[in-house]
């Protein structure tokens, strides 16, 4: 199991205050300071910053190289590791890497096809999912060892999480799914956008009914809408994704958008941490960690914290 002394994260939600991460995308730029440019402003306030890996199948500066800049500021990365671009062997030696340069959060994913991107040609590896890898991850911690069975001394200190949708307890409960990420070494999952508090609200009751919120946290996505127009785009692009009607109909009403989307972003996260077997929230907005970093003051929930 994962040394909490190691994350800042696991020691926030191991303590059952509520968690708020937020997520930001390495720059185009040969710079330190571009990363910090982005990140600067959600010093202190999130507990952790997804860091992510080739979004869309897109380059940019290594992920692991922007968390590691973070964590020389002190600031806490969740290091995102997708296996499209990197066989076993690369996964494995970032792993242990990375733990060695301070990072010890990583959220797993398989990642977008290359078809998604700007260079299309470039090959796809996939030799892993995103269950292998974390079933690796968990050995290499838990047993000491790489897969081969040579050992790593010392082990790397990992708290491992998953990505998630929130779903309507039901036919289509995922708990098989979800247990099975659990059984791989899942710690912490990170959901979906869910702009919807009362599905929030089931979805969270389905997981304590289960059982799932004794295995693992659950961090339920969340961000700051820009506009009206903006959330109809999800609605219509961002699978599994449905801004309530109401709130498109606040945002149309609003003088300013942006801070309407900001206030309303504010309220559910306060209404999440309201409910039982929500262990937290995770902020995304595209280049808007700054507007992450605003609704997190403006939520007041960090000085609710004892």
């Amino acid at each position: 199991m994962t040394d909490i002394a190691t994350s800042k994260l696991a020691q926030v939600l191991a303590a059952g205050q509520f968690a708020m991460t937020a997520e930001t995308s390495p720059p185009d730029a040969a710079s330190a300071q571009a990363v910090l440019d982005r990140v600067e402003c959600l010093k202190g306030l999130a507990d952790a910053i997804n860091v992510t890996d080739g979004a869309s199948a897109r380059v940019h500066m290594s992920a692991l190289a922007a968390a590691t800049i973070m964590v020389g500021d002190g600031i806490e990365p969740v290091l995102q590791m997708t296996t499209r671009d990197r066989n076993r062997l690369a996964l494995q030696g970032d792993v242990v890497g990375a733990a060695a340069l301070g990072i010890h959060n990583f959220l797993c994913l398989t990642g977008d096809k290359m078809k998604a991107g700007d260079q299309a040609d470039a090959a796809e590896v996939f030799e892993l999912d995103s269950g292998e890898l974390m079933r690796q991850m968990r050995d290499m911690r838990d047993l000491g060892s790489f897969p081969s069975g040579r050992e790593i001394k010392p082990a790397p200190a990992l708290f491992l999480g998953a990505a998630e949708i929130p779903a309507e307890p039901g036919e289509q409960w995922p708990a098989t799914r979800l247990q099975a990420k659990i059984d791989n070494g899942t710690e912490f999952f990170q959901t979906q956008y869910c702009f919807d508090l009362e599905k929030v609200r089931r979805y969270c009751r389905g997981l304590v009914e289960g059982g799932f919120t004794e295995q693992a946290h659950f961090l339920i996505g969340i961000g700051p809408l820009a506009s009206a127009r903006s959330a109809r785009w999800m609605n219509d692009n961002l699978f599994g994704v449905h801004v309530p009607d109401q709130i498109i109909t606040r945002l149309e009403g609003a003088e300013d958008q942006k801070a309407e989307g900001r206030a309303i972003c504010a309220e559910l996260l306060q209404g999440f941490s309201e409910i039982e077997g929500c262990a937290g929230a995770h902020l995304m907005a595209p280049h808007g960690e700054a507007s992450c970093a605003q609704v997190i003051r403006e939520s007041g929930l960090l000085d609710l914290r004892s």
